[in-house]
């Protein structure tokens, strides 16, 4: 059995499109792309799910990866997969700006800790909310739904297609629609927390003699972790309604 240049070239292609978009969208993706997810593991699951996609996908073309056609084709896929990657990760970005509005209105804005998923130091708020969203996430099979949409983007957008260019301004759309959502997050605590500073105000007022730098420090404290425990429950609904968005655009940027 004799191989030629031509059919080893094939084979790889086959093989090597699909994993450098699966790659892409494992590195940047949430939860896969968590700093306690190592890189072996992320590149295992790409291979694995690339070699099980290989018989359900269309045919790429015949295409050398060695030559300027299959840098550019491999650009182009680890572009599209960064992509969708990047809009999932902007959902979570909401909920992190969310926490940071949060916690500065409670006076936590100082006290800040490692962000489990991107390894940054953020406040405590929006690492717990970051938590949440990613066990939101697992909980929802988000996960599930990401690989489902990744699997039928070879079908909507074949390996060699076009790409429209309109996909960074649907990326800046997006990322403005996201600001808006984790504002929704924040605003019952946020607003609650004015309300409360306007006391204080009054407070400083009607008597000028009280600190109330000794007293409204921990009494802001305490009220923001009491909005804390009863604005928590309202995270799903926010969560999943900028989830589904997400998914939305990942949709349309793949042309589903």
């Amino acid at each position: 059995m004799t191989l030629s240049y031509t059919q080893l070239s094939a084979w790889l292609g086959e093989f090597l499109w699909p994993f450098l978009r699966i790659g892409a969208v494992f590195a940047v993706a949430p939860v896969f792309s968590a700093r306690m997810v190592p890189v072996r593991v992320r590149v295992l699951l790409a291979v694995v799910l690339s070699w099980m996609l290989i018989p359900l996908i269309p045919e790429p073309p015949a295409v050398e990866p060695v030559s300027a056609a299959g840098i550019l084709m491999a650009a182009q896929q680890i572009m599209f997969g960064l992509t969708m990657g990047f809009v999932l990760q902007l959902v979570f970005a909401g909920l992190a700006f969310a926490g940071e509005a949060v916690a500065m209105s409670m006076g936590l804005g100082f006290a800040s800790m490692m962000d489990p998923q991107n390894g940054t130091q953020v406040p405590v708020v929006s690492s717990y909310y970051v938590i949440v969203a990613t066990l939101l996430f697992l909980a929802l099979n988000g996960h599930l739904i990401l690989i489902g949409l990744l699997a039928d983007s070879f079908r909507t957008l074949p390996v060699g297609g076009g790409v429209e260019r309109e996909i960074l301004w649907t990326l800046v759309v997006w990322a403005g629609h996201l600001f808006s959502g984790g504002l929704l997050v924040a605003l019952p605590a946020v607003t609650s927390m004015l309300l409360v500073n306007l006391a204080f105000g009054v407070v400083t007022r009607a008597a000028p003699q009280l600190n109330i730098f000794a007293v409204g420090f921990p009494v802001a404290l305490f009220i923001g972790f009491i909005l804390l425990f009863y604005t928590v429950p309202g995270i799903a609904p926010r969560f999943e309604s900028l989830l589904s968005a997400g998914f939305g655009v990942i949709k349309g940027i793949a042309g589903g």
